[in-house]
């Protein structure tokens, strides 16, 4: 009798793996990409992952200054990541006064609140990890957050939870998903290559 799935006595052949280039890449480099899934955004901010090497160590400055511009009463980009002890850059280039406010999101300690007339910058540097709430006194409506994080490994969730993190050095790490209020960690072996972590729940 001939199966479904070719001669007699054949065993169904599994399907082949899809290709990832993009792990092929990064192995060959060296490097790692942590990819998973995060609780889905529930109405509010998706979900902040972050990767922290167990064991502290220092990482080189990035390569360019994070900026957050003011246009059309719109801070831009609505999550800036910064990297803790390193400048940030924050622009008006909206035809009217602004002021940038921004306070710990934890603490509720301020970190800065100054006025910035159109076409000024202001460089900042965060000191401390942790989220920072931004806004605006003069438009009320206006704000933003800004993350900051002695890790360069530090992502947005996509709306469905997807994330992924590129360029990752190979090790031993904590990943921390913050989801609403929720604070979920784990720990990570990150190789050579694609390191998929699943789904991350409480």
């Amino acid at each position: 009798m001939v199966g479904l799935a070719g001669c007699a006595g054949e065993a169904p052949s599994d399907p082949l793996p899809a290709a990832d280039s993009a792990a092929d890449a990064a192995a060959a480099r060296g490097e790692g990409i942590v990819s998973g899934t995060a609780p889905a955004a529930a109405g509010g901010l998706p979900a902040i992952v972050i990767l922290e090497p167990t064991t502290p160590r220092d990482f080189p400055p990035p390569a360019a200054v994070p900026v957050m511009d003011q246009v059309s009463q719109t801070f831009t980009p609505a999550v800036l990541f910064v990297r803790t002890g390193q400048v940030a850059e924050f622009r008006n280039s909206d035809d009217v006064l602004h002021n940038i406010r921004t306070r710990h999101d934890e603490t509720k300690e301020s970190a800065f609140n100054i006025a910035l007339p159109t076409g000024q910058t202001f460089e900042y540097t965060f000191l401390n990890d942790g989220f920072y709430d931004v806004g605006c006194d003069i438009h009320p409506a206006m704000s933003a957050v800004v993350v900051a994080s002695r890790s360069p490994y530090a992502a947005q969730a996509a709306a469905d939870g997807a994330f992924e993190i590129a360029g990752v050095t190979p090790g031993d790490y904590t990943l921390t998903v913050y989801a609403d209020v929720r604070k979920i960690e784990r720990p990570v072996a990150v190789k050579a290559g694609r390191t998929a972590v699943g789904t991350v729940t409480d």
